[in-house]
């Protein structure tokens, strides 16, 4: 079993400590102790939370498609010159970069403050783990 701290779930789940508090105080979350007796969560258990909370945003341009990875979000810089551009996506706590056509920012309509959706099919996801076990 993962044991995470109140502070590292809440930072997981982009919420305040005292947000993590309440929800063990309302039973959203097993309240259990570290080996120092501090308060913690299980990690499965708040990943169930999290997946629970999570709301994906309706797109409405949405066709079939068998990428599963879609993150919404504000455009929040392009850089391009004449025939590549970069845009970056603030999409809640994450930060999505993409290297596209200028022309396909153009065409998209793409400026900084816009809502797009970037949709990620990948045949490489790395997956990396804080250093030991159990306890972040």
């Amino acid at each position: 079993m993962t044991i995470i701290r109140v502070a590292e779930a809440a930072r997981l789940l982009g919420v305040s400590d005292d947000t993590i508090r309440r929800w063990t105080d309302n039973g959203f979350l097993t309240p259990l102790r570290d080996e120092s007796g501090r308060l913690a969560v299980d990690g499965l258990e708040l990943a169930l939370h999290a997946q629970k909370l999570a709301q994906l945003p309706d797109d409405p341009h949405r066709t079939g498609s068998s990428a599963r990875n879609r993150f919404t979000g504000l455009v929040t810089g392009i850089t391009a010159d004449k025939v590549m551009a970069q845009v970056e996506l603030q999409c809640g706590p994450f930060r999505v970069v993409s290297l596209m056509s200028s022309e396909a920012v153009r065409e998209m309509g793409l400026e900084l403050g816009s809502i797009a959706t970037a949709v990620v099919k990948a045949t490489t996801v790395i997956i990396e783990t804080p250093q030991g076990k159990g306890v972040l």
